[in-house]
């Protein structure tokens, strides 16, 4: 057995597994590497030299199953996948902690480039970085149209009463990690408590819908979404507010607005 591979994978027993649960899927040794980016899960790029898959696994010495749900994020995916949300083919769950150490999924890797920074955009120009902003407002949009009962996921969350969750939640990690006064947020948290918005009818959620939690291909097309991991049934608002956040500090360039 080969012992030149990343932590936390192993090529040759990922290989016997989907030998025997995917037979003819994989036609000669996997070799695999890390990818770098991710800030939780650890996510792997495979290849038998043809062909290529990504699996996602846990970190290293991972205690807190409930954050680092794989057989939740390959169920998000399986669902949405048949829908206009382009997220990746999986391919198999594996619940067995004797292959990896630990839960892992393989879905099928998709060509595309998760821009991270400002600098990275640059080259694109105003109108294609435009369009790839654009872009993924469109497909949040795609995201939250779908059905959570048409495609299985009905049950994925508790949308009653999410927002107050939310709050108490981000209200404690605050606490947790306060390190310097900032102006005002103790007085937003209270009011937010106070009167928080009416929630929209439920949808499914990313939880972390960014830039570059996307693939974008050669056309400036968004090929996938990834990392799933805080994916659930709430208010739909909450992606788009958190995309806004995220997009603000990037300077998207402006444009005119065509009107044909």
């Amino acid at each position: 057995m080969s012992s030149d591979h990343p932590p936390g994978l192993d090529p040759d027993r990922l290989r016997a597994l989907l030998d025997r649960e995917r037979p003819g899927l994989v036609q000669g040794p996997l070799t695999g590497r890390l990818i770098e980016g991710g800030r939780s899960n650890l996510t792997y790029a495979v290849t038998d030299g043809s062909s290529r898959w990504v699996v996602r696994r846990p970190p290293l010495g991972h205690v807190l199953a409930t954050a680092h749900d794989m057989k939740r994020e390959h169920r998000v995916i399986s669902a949405l996948h048949p829908t206009n949300v382009p997220v990746p083919r999986p391919v198999l769950l594996c619940e067995d902690e004797e292959v990896l150490g630990a839960p892992f999924y393989v879905m099928d890797f998709v060509d595309g480039t998760p821009y991270r920074t400002a600098d990275q955009l640059a080259p694109l120009g105003p109108e294609r970085t435009r369009a790839v902003a654009l872009g993924l407002v469109d497909t949040l949009v795609e995201l939250h149209a779908v059905d959570p009962a048409e495609v299985g996921l009905d049950d994925f969350g508790r949308p009653e009463g999410f927002l107050d969750r939310q709050l108490r939640r981000w209200g404690k990690q605050l606490d947790a990690s306060r390190n310097r006064e900032l102006a005002g947020i103790d007085e937003l948290h209270a009011a937010l408590g106070r009167d928080l918005p009416r929630s929209p009818a439920p949808a499914v959620v990313h939880g972390d819908y960014r830039l570059d939690n996307v693939l974008i291909g050669d056309d400036d097309r968004i090929k996938a979404i990834l990392d799933w991991e805080m994916s659930t049934l709430g208010d739909p608002l909450t992606d788009l507010g958190l995309l806004v956040m995220y997009s603000m500090p990037l300077g998207m360039p402006d444009s005119p607005v065509s009107t044909t």
